[in-house]
């Protein structure tokens, strides 16, 4: 599909769904193409990874193998019995 520059402007969501599935979106300004939508198809393993980046730095430490237990007792204080 082919969209100006103008039409991104004003019918941005409508455009973004169409490259949500699945479609390319050649962007034109005044006759010639500048750029290009296309739909993203890793986003959701980017985003797990994003997530979960701190965890990499801790992957080797045997007390938060279970995380429950670790935070039950980083909870329970220092004077508990």
């Amino acid at each position: 599909m082919k969209a100006t520059a103008m039409d991104l402007r004003y019918n941005l969501k409508n455009i973004l769904e169409l490259v949500e599935q699945g479609e390319e979106v050649l962007i034109t300004n005044r006759g010639k193409a500048k750029a290009r939508l296309v739909p993203c198809n890793n986003t959701k393993k980017e985003k797990k990874d994003e997530e979960n980046s701190f965890i990499g730095m801790w992957k080797d430490r045997e007390d938060l193998a279970d995380v429950d237990a670790y935070v039950r007792n980083l909870r329970k204080g220092r004077n508990s019995c």
